[in-house]
């Protein structure tokens, strides 16, 4: 693959290390985020700095986006200093999650001056953004599709939904929804063993063997809850946001979410307990209170 130069904003703790791979793999970036030092890792590997979001897209035709929530996708994308604004961009990459009636709206304002826009949520946390073994979600123009997954390869494996803007969306809520829906269940049924007085870990072998395994016993105990860290990489913030999307705009396509609406409220509760900045494994912790007792091995 001939090296681009590439627009990328929003850097954080998702975008920095996907910008980092595509450093990694001969290409060359443009970058804006509003965090300052978010940016200077990138910099010092040879990324130029934009004072703007409009300034990226004047350097790139090619522009990535990883950002927190579909009110700041569509400041950063048509507000004023916004990516419409600059001359060269041709195509922009949305890699975060903002539900499909966000990628509809912008995906159409950008068509009329255009631009073509791909949504791209990705799923495998830090992690897999560090490693390059992230599940990409596509949708939007096939042709566009086509020119831009040599570069969406840099990150994961591709899958592509269709042409329709908003579809990836949909397929990223429903796999968050059933993340988290994993996660409150899970730390529901590790606490009523631990209160009847089994060892947390074996509780947690004894699921993993059996039908009742999934991604929250698998990997999130293990690795956040057993070992009282808490933290996994997610925030509540951003687990409760897309959940409270994903319930939203089922609800409005006459899909109901009894179970979702559940998830959403064990959410709720966790965000105003714990923080929005806290990690989502902290679910685990909304249980233990209110059943007395502490997932300890």
């Amino acid at each position: 693959m001939d090296s681009q130069h590439l627009g990328f904003v929003g850097v954080g703790r998702m975008g920095g290390p996907m910008a980092s791979r595509l450093i990694d793999a001969g290409h060359t970036l443009t970058v804006f985020d509003t965090n300052g030092p978010a940016m200077e890792p990138l910099l010092a590997r040879g990324a130029r700095r934009a004072s703007s979001p409009a300034e990226v897209a004047a350097a790139a035709a090619v522009v990535f986006i990883s950002l927190p929530t579909p009110d700041v996708v569509r400041s950063v994308v048509l507000g004023p200093g916004g990516i419409a604004e600059g001359g060269a961009v041709r195509t922009v990459i949305d890699l975060s999650t903002t539900g499909p009636s966000t990628a509809t709206a912008v995906a159409a304002a950008l068509s009329e001056r255009g631009i073509a826009w791909i949504d791209s949520p990705v799923s495998g946390g830090i992690a897999g953004a560090t490693a390059g073994t992230l599940a990409v979600i596509v949708s939007g123009p096939k042709d566009s599709y086509e020119a831009v997954e040599p570069l969406l390869r840099i990150f994961g494996r591709p899958f592509y939904t269709g042409e329709k803007a908003g579809l990836a969306q949909v397929a990223k809520l429903a796999n968050n929804l059933l993340a988290a829906a994993a996660l409150v269940v899970s730390s529901e049924a590790v606490v009523m063993g631990v209160k009847a007085g089994i060892d947390p870990k074996v509780l947690i072998d004894i699921i993993n063997a059996g039908s009742g395994r999934n991604s929250a016993t698998q990997d999130k105990f293990p690795r956040a809850i057993l070992t009282r860290t808490f933290d996994f990489g997610f925030a509540t913030g951003l687990s409760y946001k897309d959940v409270r999307l994903c319930v939203d705009e089922a609800e409005a396509m006459g899909v109901p979410m009894v179970a979702g609406s559940a998830v959403r409220q064990m959410l709720a509760v966790t965000n105003a307990t714990f923080g929005a900045d806290s990690d989502f494994t902290h679910i685990a912790k909304v249980v233990e209170a209110w059943a007395g007792v502490e997932i300890r091995g």
